[in-house]
């Protein structure tokens, strides 16, 4: 039987990979609602076979949107999926014992995602990469700065504050091309770019060079990327990328004359 389980998803033209972010909740959740801005490829009527209610929205940002599908949820607990992530079976198992267990002292579950490119998972690339995805209706919000938006429990008083972890991984088909991947490293390096500058947040050409470096530091040597071969080489490099292009852009935006 279903669990009393509603899968948030946000979406706008991701017939790729959203027949498999579906697939993976099939027979798992008694609800599915997606949030869709605007989607013109197969997208809706993937999701109408799989029985979502649909909410259509302009886009809002990643935060807003992810909060207005929270928000839309009616089930007693909740897992947030982007539109390219799936649930692999080891994971599904975990989610099913965990809700029907329902421990009154654990709010919500982080979940390890875990990137597939070309074939094979990234066993050491970001790896651990631990998300608050599994949460109690109304124990969590989405916040962070976009795009880089973070689901986390709401303080509430007399209310446990625990937070599990559970086995399995959270399949991220992140990109399907290497210029695929570059070319939305381009797009979130702008918007974070810009959610930077709104908050005050400001940089410099040295925390440009050094910021790049530490990034592919961090892949290459602290997550052992080398050890998933050309695929993590690849992964750290355009995490590195994606560092510059935000730092350039930030630095090009607070050296441009008033508007």
């Amino acid at each position: 039987m279903a669990l009393p389980l509603s899968v948030a998803i946000v979406c706008r033209n991701n017939a790729p990979t959203i027949g498999r972010t579906l697939d993976s909740v099939r027979g798992l959740a008694s609800e599915i609602v997606a949030v869709d801005s605007g989607s013109t490829d197969d997208t809706i009527p993937m999701l109408e076979a799989a029985g979502a209610r649909i909410i259509r929205s302009p886009w809002l940002g990643h935060v807003r949107t992810k909060q207005l599908a929270l928000e839309s949820c009616t089930q007693p607990w909740i897992l947030s999926l982007d539109s390219d992530e799936s649930v692999e079976p080891e994971l599904a198992r975990a989610i099913d014992a965990a809700l029907t267990r329902n421990d009154p002292a654990v709010r919500g579950y982080e979940l390890n995602r875990k990137i597939f490119y070309a074939g094979r998972f990234l066993q050491h690339t970001y790896q651990p990469e631990w998300r608050l995805r599994l949460v109690r209706r109304g124990a969590a919000a989405w916040g962070g700065l976009d795009p880089h938006d973070k689901l986390s429990l709401i303080e509430a008083p007399g209310a446990p504050a625990s937070v599990s972890r559970l086995s399995g991984d959270l399949r991220h088909d992140s990109w399907t091309t290497i210029a695929d991947h570059l070319a939305k490293q381009v797009g979130h390096a702008r918007i974070s770019a810009e959610s930077l500058f709104k908050e005050g947040r400001r940089t410099n050409a040295a925390r440009l060079v050094i910021s790049t470096i530490g990034a592919l530091f961090k892949q290459i040597v602290l997550r052992a990327a080398w050890r998933d071969g050309w695929r993590g080489i690849v992964a750290a490099g355009s995490a590195a990328a994606g560092t510059l292009m935000k730092h350039a852009i930030l630095l090009e935006r607070q050296n441009q004359a008033p508007d």
